[in-house]
């Protein structure tokens, strides 16, 4: 990890209105590791009756901003410059999902994360990977 100071957790930004529709909830946040859960209701299911893709990434992709921006030095921003998601299994309507982010790498410019996500029965649903670029925001 950086030795430059980074993000407190009551810096956190609020959740995106999409996150919150999905009912996407942070349970855990510091740098090593992010969790989130989510229940997967009619609304996320795709034609097939189970966890359309989409929403399995949102989850995803909620933990993986989250740790990206607690590891983020103060003052600077993240943005996502990669996301790859290998889809395990299916998630059913009523499944509780818990998502675990883990910064591989944080570098300089870069952060490299990894999130899994699994059922309530402890089986994987997907495995996602992200590489974050640490951005200066300028007027």
């Amino acid at each position: 990890m950086s030795d430059r100071p980074t993000r407190s957790l009551d810096e956190m930004p609020p959740p995106s209105n999409f996150s919150e529709h999905l009912g996407i909830q942070v349970t855990k946040c510091v740098p090593e590791e992010v969790v989130c859960r989510m229940i997967v209701t009619e609304e996320m299911a795709n034609r097939n009756g189970v966890l359309h893709g989409g929403a399995l990434m949102t989850l995803a992709d909620t933990a993986a901003g989250t740790c990206a921006f607690i590891n983020s030095p103060v003052d600077i921003s993240n943005t996502t410059v990669e996301a790859k998601t290998n889809f395990i299994r299916p998630a059913r309507v009523g499944d509780t999902l818990t998502a675990r982010c883990e910064a591989l790498h944080v570098g300089r410019a870069t952060l490299v994360l990894q999130v899994t996500i699994a059922r309530d029965d402890g089986k994987t649903v997907g495995v996602t990977s992200q590489t974050h670029l640490f951005l200066g925001w300028k007027d």
